[in-house]
């Protein structure tokens, strides 16, 4: 399972859609999405459930491969 930066690259480049536009679609900050692109989940700029959700819908994408993305699965396990 790719990493939230790798999903969110790769759905960007095949959608052709930039930071800029994506942060207009969802209203999270340009500075925050590129954030994500570069760090993922993992950084110090941690996406919260509501930009997760906004970024699924907003790149098309289902909720539960977002999370996964983003290790919410594994962090709500305890692993």
């Amino acid at each position: 399972m790719a990493d939230l930066s790798q999903l969110m690259q790769q759905t960007m480049r095949r959608r052709r859609v930039s930071s800029e536009a994506l942060a207009e679609r969802t209203g999270i900050r340009t500075p925050r999405i590129r954030a994500f692109l570069e760090d993922g989940a993992a950084g110090p700029v941690r996406p919260t459930h509501d930009e997760l959700a906004e970024l699924a819908a907003a790149l098309v994408l289902p909720l539960p491969d977002v999370l996964a993305a983003a290790g919410i699965h594994r962090r709500l396990a305890g692993v």
